[in-house]
């Protein structure tokens, strides 16, 4: 059982959370001429740029997981990182430090979750305080910063929105402005949080909405949201569709 846990713990550092949300037809829609073609024309430089993008990734993803906290935890990881790399024989029994690296994984993980519960606390302590801002009933809030004309929407209502979604660091998770498409949905389909938020807002409206955890996904991490996240989003409500 150790063992499972180890790999998959390893496997979480394998790939950033982009490239685990890649589809299988995705990537089976690039064929092997394809990938070979555009190998022989990249540039050295480019490849450079993107082999640093994805090591800084791989960090940004190691650092949500583990504490590393001094140069000296920096060298060690990245030099063992350098070795199996470099196929190099490990300077250490590996098997002997499994324990203790599932041990470190799994206190870690609970003095991660305290700090963000307590980083969390006092964001959305300092939001509600905020000129302009209305706490609902769930618990979520929301700040207009345009007011917008007509009708507000019901709880069933079907909603053209543009949206910007952010952990409380400023981390963007989802944006339909990124994908160039507005989202359409019914108020029914979506967290409790946009559900009474969206009720505020009238056609052509802007705010800013914050999700506590129990009015978005709760204690269950979805893509590179962690469990018990409190999230934020930027709303445009563009029309309500009936």
């Amino acid at each position: 059982m150790k063992k499972n846990i180890l790999f998959l713990m390893v496997g979480l550092l394998a790939l950033p959370a982009f490239a685990q949300e890649t589809s299988v037809e995705q990537a089976a829609a690039q064929t092997a001429e394809q990938a070979v073609a555009q190998a022989e024309q990249e540039d050295p430089a480019e490849r450079n740029k993107m082999l640093y993008s994805l090591g800084f990734l791989l960090g940004d993803n190691l650092k949500r997981q583990l504490i590393l906290d001094n140069e000296d935890d920096y060298k060690a990881v990245s030099q063992g990182m350098r070795d199996s790399l470099l196929n190099k024989e490990s300077q250490t029994k590996l098997d002997e430090y499994k324990p203790q690296i599932i041990a470190k994984y799994q206190k870690d993980a609970e003095i991660i979750s305290q700090r963000r519960l307590q980083e969390q606390k006092e964001y959305l302590e300092n939001f509600s305080k905020e000129k302009g801002v209305k706490v609902l009933d769930n618990g979520a809030m929301i700040k207009l910063s345009k007011k917008g004309k007509g009708r507000t929407a019901k709880a069933d209502s079907k909603v053209r929105v543009h949206y910007t979604g952010k952990l409380i660091d400023g981390t963007k998770f989802d944006s339909s402005y990124d994908r160039e498409e507005p989202f359409t949905t019914r108020l029914t389909d979506v967290v409790p949080c946009w559900t009474k938020a969206l009720q505020q807002m009238r056609p052509a409206s802007k705010a800013v909405v914050v999700c506590p955890a129990e009015t978005a996904y709760g204690n269950r991490p979805v893509g590179i949201i962690p469990a018990g996240s409190a999230l934020i989003f930027d709303v445009e409500l563009l029309s309500i569709e009936d």
